[in-house]
């Protein structure tokens, strides 16, 4: 049950990392009217939910707390390092090094995890953690089954698209709810997936993302910082 518990604390829009501060491309697709209704929405969310987050994030998340697990430094800090190679634009690297570096100082402060022998050391012994490799090692050192991680980090990211969305589009909150529910349902079977997944095909191709991304660094007025 107390993994359960460190679980929830982690998946948690209270966890303080920034995410509600980043929409990831979701505001530029707006305002350029790409994305306008509830629909548009789920669509939006739903591609970047199964063919980037869920077939490259993920899986590496995966990858990353067993070599957590495994005590493979050399490993999480290759892992690391393509993660961030992955981020296409600066605001989608500036956006992963600040929250990893974010969950990071909050770790090495909190009870409950700085009790856990060496993990303190072994988390700063990364360099510009992604907010992935920071998130994988806590869950690794709460010892949390990789069958829960996964689609409570798919649920983080989609809670905080979701409420991106309700304010940028905007929407509603019961509409917010829908998204929730009919996305959330999606959330197993892409987690399934990613247990699966070699790491030979893992793939976040989404031209689409990098675009939007690109397009909102010059965006004349914006809410969100990514």
């Amino acid at each position: 049950m107390l993994a359960l518990v460190r679980l929830l604390q982690l998946a948690s829009p209270a966890l303080p990392v920034g995410a509600y501060t980043y929409s990831q491309g979701l505001e530029w697709v707006v305002e350029a009217g790409e994305v306008r209704t509830e629909n548009d929405v789920a669509a939006w969310l739903g591609d970047l939910l199964e063919f980037s987050v869920g077939s490259f994030e993920a899986p590496m998340v995966l990858a990353m707390i067993e070599a957590w697990q495994r005590g493979e430094t050399s490993e999480i800090a290759r892992l690391n390092d393509d993660f961030l190679a992955s981020r296409e634009t600066a605001e989608l690297r500036a956006e992963t090094v600040q929250m990893g570096y974010s969950l990071v100082r909050l770790l090495t402060e909190l009870h409950g995890y700085t009790d856990l022998p060496q993990w303190r050391e072994r988390l700063l012994a990364i360099d510009d953690a992604a907010f992935p490799t920071a998130w994988s090692a806590a869950a690794a050192a709460w010892q949390i089954p990789c069958g829960m991680a996964l689609p409570a980090y798919l649920w983080a990211w989609l809670e905080n698209q979701v409420m991106a969305a309700v304010k940028v589009v905007p929407l509603g909150q019961q509409a917010g709810q829908r998204l929730l529910a009919t996305l959330g349902e999606r959330i197993p079977t892409i987690a399934a997936r990613a247990c699966a997944l070699p790491e030979a095909e893992w793939n976040n191709f989404t031209p689409g993302l990098a675009l939007a991304s690109s397009r909102h660094e010059t965006q004349y007025t914006r809410l969100f910082r990514s």
